[in-house]
Protein backbone atom coordinates (compact mmCIF):
# COMPACT_ATOMS: atom_id res chain seq x y z
CA UNK A 1 0.00 0.00 0.00
CA UNK A 2 1.33 3.43 -0.95
CA UNK A 3 2.21 5.66 2.00
CA UNK A 4 2.34 9.44 1.65
CA UNK A 5 3.30 12.10 4.14
CA UNK A 6 1.39 15.39 4.33
CA UNK A 7 -0.64 14.78 1.19
CA UNK A 8 -4.15 13.62 0.42
CA UNK A 9 -4.24 11.35 -2.60
CA UNK A 10 -7.90 11.76 -3.63
CA UNK A 11 -11.01 13.50 -2.42
CA UNK A 12 -14.59 12.30 -2.72
CA UNK A 13 -17.72 14.26 -1.83
CA UNK A 14 -19.98 11.88 0.12
CA UNK A 15 -23.67 11.79 -0.70
CA UNK A 16 -26.48 9.25 -0.51
CA UNK A 17 -25.67 5.89 -2.10
CA UNK A 18 -28.73 6.16 -4.32
CA UNK A 19 -27.30 9.25 -6.06
CA UNK A 20 -25.33 8.42 -9.22
CA UNK A 21 -21.64 9.28 -9.35
CA UNK A 22 -19.90 11.34 -12.02
CA UNK A 23 -16.33 12.44 -12.56
CA UNK A 24 -15.43 15.73 -14.21
CA UNK A 25 -12.87 15.31 -16.96
CA UNK A 26 -9.55 17.10 -17.33
CA UNK A 27 -6.18 16.28 -18.83
CA UNK A 28 -2.63 17.26 -17.98
CA UNK A 29 0.25 17.31 -20.45
CA UNK A 30 3.08 16.34 -20.29
CA UNK A 31 2.91 13.48 -17.79
CA UNK A 32 6.58 13.98 -16.80
CA UNK A 33 8.74 17.11 -16.57
CA UNK A 34 12.52 17.19 -16.93
CA UNK A 35 14.52 20.24 -15.83
CA UNK A 36 18.23 20.96 -15.63
CA UNK A 37 21.01 22.03 -17.95
CA UNK A 38 19.58 24.31 -20.61
CA UNK A 39 16.00 23.53 -19.59
CA UNK A 40 15.27 25.92 -16.74
CA UNK A 41 11.48 25.82 -17.06
CA UNK A 42 8.77 23.75 -18.73
CA UNK A 43 5.12 24.30 -19.65
CA UNK A 44 2.39 22.20 -18.08
CA UNK A 45 -0.89 22.32 -19.99
CA UNK A 46 -4.07 21.81 -18.00
CA UNK A 47 -7.25 21.32 -20.04
CA UNK A 48 -10.85 21.16 -18.90
CA UNK A 49 -12.52 18.58 -21.14
CA UNK A 50 -15.94 18.92 -19.50
CA UNK A 51 -18.93 21.18 -20.15
CA UNK A 52 -18.74 22.90 -16.76
CA UNK A 53 -16.27 25.16 -15.00
CA UNK A 54 -13.68 23.43 -12.84
CA UNK A 55 -11.48 24.71 -10.02
CA UNK A 56 -7.93 23.45 -9.43
CA UNK A 57 -5.15 23.66 -6.88
CA UNK A 58 -1.48 22.88 -7.61
CA UNK A 59 0.99 21.75 -4.94
CA UNK A 60 4.58 20.50 -5.05
CA UNK A 61 6.31 17.81 -2.98
CA UNK A 62 9.79 16.36 -2.76
CA UNK A 63 9.53 12.69 -3.74
CA UNK A 64 11.41 9.75 -2.25
CA UNK A 65 10.61 6.04 -2.06
CA UNK A 66 11.18 3.40 0.59
CA UNK A 67 12.94 0.10 -0.24
CA UNK A 68 9.46 -1.46 -0.22
CA UNK A 69 8.36 0.85 -3.04
CA UNK A 70 6.19 3.15 -0.93
CA UNK A 71 6.06 6.81 -1.95
CA UNK A 72 7.19 9.42 0.59
CA UNK A 73 6.22 13.02 -0.10
CA UNK A 74 7.30 16.14 1.76
CA UNK A 75 6.02 19.68 0.99
CA UNK A 76 8.66 21.73 -0.82
CA UNK A 77 9.32 25.12 -2.36
CA UNK A 78 12.05 23.76 -4.64
CA UNK A 79 9.56 23.55 -7.50
CA UNK A 80 7.81 26.80 -8.38
CA UNK A 81 4.83 27.61 -10.58
CA UNK A 82 2.09 30.17 -10.97
CA UNK A 83 -0.82 30.23 -10.42
CA UNK A 84 -1.42 27.68 -7.68
CA UNK A 85 -5.19 28.23 -7.76
CA UNK A 86 -7.16 28.60 -10.98
CA UNK A 87 -10.55 28.11 -12.58
CA UNK A 88 -11.05 26.83 -16.11
CA UNK A 89 -14.25 27.34 -18.04
CA UNK A 90 -15.81 24.59 -20.16
CA UNK A 91 -13.27 23.24 -22.71
CA UNK A 92 -10.73 25.87 -21.62
CA UNK A 93 -7.04 25.15 -21.23
CA UNK A 94 -4.22 26.97 -19.44
CA UNK A 95 -0.46 26.71 -19.67
CA UNK A 96 1.42 26.82 -16.39
CA UNK A 97 5.15 27.45 -16.36
CA UNK A 98 7.00 25.14 -13.97
CA UNK A 99 10.54 25.85 -12.79
CA UNK A 100 12.93 25.19 -9.93
CA UNK A 101 14.51 27.32 -7.24
CA UNK A 102 17.43 24.91 -6.72
CA UNK A 103 20.43 23.97 -8.82
CA UNK A 104 21.19 20.50 -10.11
CA UNK A 105 22.98 18.17 -7.70
CA UNK A 106 25.23 15.15 -8.20
CA UNK A 107 22.16 12.92 -8.06
CA UNK A 108 18.90 13.62 -9.83
CA UNK A 109 16.40 15.54 -7.67
CA UNK A 110 12.86 14.13 -7.77
CA UNK A 111 9.55 15.86 -7.09
CA UNK A 112 5.86 15.55 -7.84
CA UNK A 113 3.45 18.34 -8.75
CA UNK A 114 -0.14 17.48 -7.90
CA UNK A 115 -3.05 18.93 -9.87
CA UNK A 116 -6.10 18.61 -7.64
CA UNK A 117 -9.68 19.27 -8.66
CA UNK A 118 -11.53 21.32 -6.00
CA UNK A 119 -15.23 21.13 -5.11
CA UNK A 120 -17.55 23.64 -6.84
CA UNK A 121 -17.94 26.91 -4.98
CA UNK A 122 -21.70 26.38 -4.65
CA UNK A 123 -21.26 22.79 -3.54
CA UNK A 124 -23.35 21.48 -6.43
CA UNK A 125 -27.08 21.45 -6.88
CA UNK A 126 -29.12 19.47 -4.29
CA UNK A 127 -29.82 15.92 -5.50
CA UNK A 128 -27.22 16.12 -8.27
CA UNK A 129 -24.78 13.32 -9.00
CA UNK A 130 -21.91 12.64 -6.63
CA UNK A 131 -18.81 14.52 -7.78
CA UNK A 132 -15.67 12.39 -7.66
CA UNK A 133 -12.73 14.75 -7.38
CA UNK A 134 -9.53 13.75 -9.16
CA UNK A 135 -5.93 14.37 -8.16
CA UNK A 136 -3.07 13.75 -10.60
CA UNK A 137 0.63 13.61 -9.74
CA UNK A 138 3.19 14.74 -12.32
CA UNK A 139 6.81 13.59 -11.74
CA UNK A 140 9.39 16.39 -11.98
CA UNK A 141 13.04 15.45 -12.44
CA UNK A 142 15.94 17.90 -12.07
CA UNK A 143 18.67 16.13 -14.00
CA UNK A 144 22.32 16.22 -12.88
CA UNK A 145 25.10 17.47 -15.15
CA UNK A 146 26.42 13.92 -15.62
CA UNK A 147 23.72 11.33 -16.26
CA UNK A 148 24.62 7.73 -15.54
CA UNK A 149 22.34 4.71 -15.30
CA UNK A 150 23.59 1.62 -13.50
CA UNK A 151 22.03 -1.07 -11.34
CA UNK A 152 23.11 -4.02 -9.24
CA UNK A 153 21.16 -7.15 -8.34
CA UNK A 154 22.13 -8.44 -4.92
CA UNK A 155 21.16 -10.03 -1.60
CA UNK A 156 19.40 -13.09 -3.08
CA UNK A 157 18.07 -15.28 -0.28
CA UNK A 158 15.16 -17.66 0.29
CA UNK A 159 13.32 -16.99 3.54
CA UNK A 160 9.78 -17.76 4.74
CA UNK A 161 8.82 -19.39 1.46
CA UNK A 162 9.85 -16.42 -0.68
CA UNK A 163 12.81 -15.43 -2.81
CA UNK A 164 14.05 -12.05 -1.61
CA UNK A 165 16.39 -9.83 -3.60
CA UNK A 166 17.37 -6.19 -4.03
CA UNK A 167 17.75 -4.03 -7.12
CA UNK A 168 19.95 -1.02 -6.27
CA UNK A 169 20.33 2.09 -8.42
CA UNK A 170 23.96 3.17 -8.28
CA UNK A 171 23.55 5.74 -11.05
CA UNK A 172 22.81 9.46 -10.99
CA UNK A 173 19.30 9.27 -12.55
CA UNK A 174 16.19 7.17 -12.01
CA UNK A 175 15.14 4.20 -14.08
CA UNK A 176 12.04 2.03 -14.45
CA UNK A 177 12.89 -1.63 -15.05
CA UNK A 178 11.51 -2.95 -18.33
CA UNK A 179 11.46 -6.42 -16.80
CA UNK A 180 12.02 -8.09 -13.46
CA UNK A 181 11.66 -11.83 -13.89
CA UNK A 182 12.12 -14.84 -11.62
CA UNK A 183 12.75 -18.28 -13.10
CA UNK A 184 12.88 -21.65 -11.44
CA UNK A 185 15.16 -24.16 -13.13
CA UNK A 186 15.37 -27.94 -12.58
CA UNK A 187 18.64 -29.82 -12.10
CA UNK A 188 18.67 -30.78 -15.80
CA UNK A 189 18.22 -27.04 -16.70
CA UNK A 190 14.58 -27.61 -17.67
CA UNK A 191 12.46 -24.51 -16.86
CA UNK A 192 10.02 -25.17 -14.02
CA UNK A 193 8.34 -21.74 -13.83
CA UNK A 194 8.82 -18.21 -15.11
CA UNK A 195 7.14 -15.19 -13.51
CA UNK A 196 7.30 -11.44 -14.14
CA UNK A 197 7.48 -9.31 -10.98
CA UNK A 198 5.82 -5.85 -11.00
CA UNK A 199 8.31 -3.00 -10.73
CA UNK A 200 8.18 0.81 -10.75
CA UNK A 201 10.56 3.77 -10.41
CA UNK A 202 13.88 3.15 -8.69
CA UNK A 203 15.25 6.59 -7.90
CA UNK A 204 18.90 7.64 -8.09
CA UNK A 205 20.84 6.27 -5.13
CA UNK A 206 17.82 4.22 -4.04
CA UNK A 207 16.95 0.57 -3.99
CA UNK A 208 13.93 -1.70 -4.25
CA UNK A 209 13.57 -4.84 -2.17
CA UNK A 210 11.46 -7.62 -3.66
CA UNK A 211 9.82 -10.67 -2.09
CA UNK A 212 8.64 -13.30 -4.57
CA UNK A 213 6.55 -16.16 -3.04
CA UNK A 214 7.81 -19.49 -4.37
CA UNK A 215 4.95 -21.26 -6.18
CA UNK A 216 3.72 -24.64 -5.00
CA UNK A 217 4.02 -27.47 -5.96
CA UNK A 218 6.69 -26.29 -8.47
CA UNK A 219 9.03 -25.32 -5.65
CA UNK A 220 10.09 -28.91 -4.89
CA UNK A 221 11.26 -29.42 -8.50
CA UNK A 222 13.53 -26.37 -8.55
CA UNK A 223 17.28 -26.73 -8.33
CA UNK A 224 18.17 -23.05 -8.79
CA UNK A 225 16.48 -19.68 -8.98
CA UNK A 226 17.40 -17.09 -11.60
CA UNK A 227 16.54 -13.38 -11.43
CA UNK A 228 16.73 -11.27 -14.59
CA UNK A 229 16.43 -7.46 -14.54
CA UNK A 230 16.32 -5.32 -17.69
CA UNK A 231 16.53 -1.51 -17.72
CA UNK A 232 17.20 0.53 -20.81
CA UNK A 233 19.55 -1.48 -23.02
CA UNK A 234 21.21 -3.17 -20.02
CA UNK A 235 20.45 -6.45 -18.27
CA UNK A 236 21.72 -8.00 -15.04
CA UNK A 237 21.26 -11.57 -13.87
CA UNK A 238 21.98 -13.54 -10.69
CA UNK A 239 21.51 -17.22 -9.85
CA UNK A 240 20.86 -18.74 -6.44
CA UNK A 241 21.04 -22.50 -5.76
CA UNK A 242 17.84 -23.60 -4.08
CA UNK A 243 18.60 -24.04 -0.36
CA UNK A 244 17.70 -27.40 1.20
CA UNK A 245 14.32 -27.31 2.93
CA UNK A 246 13.36 -24.00 1.28
CA UNK A 247 10.00 -25.40 0.15
CA UNK A 248 8.97 -26.42 3.67
CA UNK A 249 6.67 -23.80 5.19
Amino acid sequence: MTRMRNVVVAAVMSMAATVPASAATFTVNPTQIFLGGRTATALLTLKNDSDESLRFQLTAFAWQQTPGGEIELTPTQDVVFFPSLLTLGPREERRIRVGSSVVAATLERTYRVFVEELPPVDGGAPGSAVRVLTKMGIPVFIRPAAEKTTATLRDLIVRDGALRFTVANGGSVHFVPKKVQVRGVARDTTPVFERDVPAWYILAGGRREFAFPLPEPDCTRVSSLVVDVEFGSTAVKETLPMPEGACTR
